[in-house]
């Protein structure tokens, strides 16, 4: 698991994360959920060129869900939230 593309799987895009990004230059990413902060922070310079100041994690756990008859849960997945140096963006969520 240590190439990047298989430890950043894809971007959330929703209007707190883009909130993070105006105001805390911090963007959102769904990561493995085996990767370590370290892992992330690696990736992230790697991938994007940037320079990873911090890194929060947090695991997302599937809610219960119900139909008909059948009862199952969404699926669990890890959350990384990174802050970037001073004057470093992400072209991937450039307006």
């Amino acid at each position: 698991m240590y190439d990047p593309r298989q430890v950043i799987l894809k971007p959330i895009v929703s209007e707190k994360s883009y909130d993070l990004i105006e105001t805390a230059n911090r963007y959102t990413f769904e990561v493995h959920k085996n990767a370590t902060k370290p892992q992330i922070a690696q990736a992230i310079e790697e991938i994007f060129n940037v320079k990873v100041t911090k890194v929060n994690t947090m695991n997302v756990v599937g809610k219960p869900r119900r139909v008909r008859v059948a009862k199952g849960k969404t699926r669990s997945w890890k959350k990384a939230i990174v802050t970037l140096a001073a004057g470093d963006t992400i072209e991937l969520f450039a307006n």
